[in-house]
C-alpha cells in the first residue's frame, strides 16, 4: 500500500491519508471545499464548493499518476438534496464525456459544516 500526499490539496484533517493505491487502485478520502494552501472553505456558494471538491480530488489524482479519466467511481454527500442539480451541474462539467459510477446522498452534517464532500475510486487500466 502507498500513500498519496500533495500540497496541491488540502491536508488531512483527521487521521487518514488523501489517497492510498493499493494494487492499481486508488482511493481519494473525501475532499471538502478548503483552499490548499489557507485550509479555509473556498466559499459559501455550493456550485464553488463542489468545484473546490473536485479540484482537490483532481490534484491527487494526479500526484499518484493517473488522470481523471482513470475514476471509475465517486461518492458525494450533500447537506441539502435541494442543491442536486447545481452540484451535478458543476460534476458534470469537470468530467465532460467520462462518467464513473456514482452514489449522491443527503447527510445530516459534513465536516466543517460544508455543504459538500466528494470521494473517489481511480484505476488504472
Amino acid at each position: 500500500m502507498k500513500t498519496i500526499e500533495t500540497k496541491q490539496a488540502p491536508a488531512a484533517i483527521g487521521p487518514y491519508s488523501q489517497a492510498v493505491e493499493v494494487n492499481g487502485t486508488l482511493y481519494v478520502s473525501g475532499q471538502i471545499p478548503f483552499d490548499p494552501v489557507t485550509m479555509e472553505l473556498v466559499s459559501e456558494d455550493v456550485k464553488i464548493q463542489t468545484e473546490q471538491c473536485l479540484k482537490n480530488i483532481d490534484a491527487i489524482v494526479k500526484e499518484a499518476g493517473y488522470e481523471k479519466e482513470n475514476i471509475a467511481k465517486c461518492v458525494i454527500f450533500i447537506k441539502d438534496m435541494n442543491d442536486f442539480a447545481i452540484i451535478n451541474d458543476a460534476y458534470a462539467a469537470y468530467f465532460g464525456d467520462h462518467k464513473p459510477a456514482r452514489a449522491c446522498v443527503e447527510v445530516a452534517r459534513l465536516p466543517k459544516d460544508v455543504q459538500v464532500e466528494i470521494d473517489a475510486i481511480a484505476v488504472k487500466a
